[in-house]
């Protein structure tokens, strides 16, 4: 079924305008009659078209309920700059997987050094392709991708979290399945680049709530890290 997403719903009024409404009917080709279903703050309301003008499609409400496939943990991913073919790939791979918002950060072994204003300029598209995996993943909201961070930024930002996860490969960590994660309802998870981090960076975030995770032996890709703590996090989580 198709799906769309809105910042806030009338129920009793509920419509698609702009480029929505002309997806509907220009590209789907869709009739009164024929079911959507319209996104609104991980709420889904399954809707029957009723009528359909040039610039407006008019709903009927046939019932809402919470998106089955929102997590109940909010999870931020706070990823170190890859290459940007590999950042889009980690964003595709990561809002189809339930996370909630994707932090770039810039460390110190980043092999890609955009500024903030050039990577400002590809924020557009990267927000695009988190809402284009969220649509085709049935998910409740659209994750959204911030402007580049700074480490120490980041840090902060991770400090306002119940609990975070820090990937990184050298041994002395612990495992994700030594983290308490009941009662929990916001979690980080932080990968590195192609470099990882450094110890200085590892020094600053050596706070409580943040754990070193160590994965194992093997040393991931910095897009294949990120997919494989996911999985395991949602899975520890019941949110699978």
């Amino acid at each position: 079924m198709p799906r769309f997403f809105t910042n806030e719903i009338d129920e009793g009024n509920i419509t698609l305008t702009g480029s929505d409404a002309r997806h509907v009917g220009r590209s789907l080709r869709m009739r009164p009659g024929e079911p959507l279903t319209v996104c609104c703050c991980g709420i889904d309301y399954n809707c029957e078209i009723s009528r359909i003008t040039e610039d407006t499609v008019y709903l009927d409400l046939v019932e809402k309920k919470r998106c089955a496939a929102e997590p109940d943990i909010e999870v931020t991913l706070f990823q170190a700059v890859p290459k940007l073919d590999k950042l889009e790939y980690i964003i595709q791979k990561s809002v189809e997987l339930g996370v909630s918002r994707i932090v770039p950060v810039l460390t110190r072994r980043c092999i890609s050094r955009p500024d903030e204003k050039d990577f400002a300029k590809k924020l557009p598209r990267l927000n695009k392709i988190a809402e284009e995996a969220a649509k085709q993943s049935g998910r409740g909201i659209i994750p959204e991708v911030t402007p580049i961070v700074s480490w120490r930024n980041a840090v902060s930002m991770m400090k306002e979290l119940d609990v975070t996860a820090l990937l990184y490969e050298e041994k002395g960590g612990c495992s994700f399945s030594d983290i308490d994660f009941s009662g929990v309802r916001t979690a980080g998870l932080v990968v590195g680049s192609e470099g990882g981090f450094d110890s200085e960076e590892v020094a600053m975030a050596n706070v409580d709530s943040i754990k070193r995770i160590w994965l194992g032996n093997r040393i991931l890709r910095c897009e294949t890290a990120p997919i494989t703590a996911l999985s395991i996090l949602m899975f520890l989580t019941n949110n699978m």
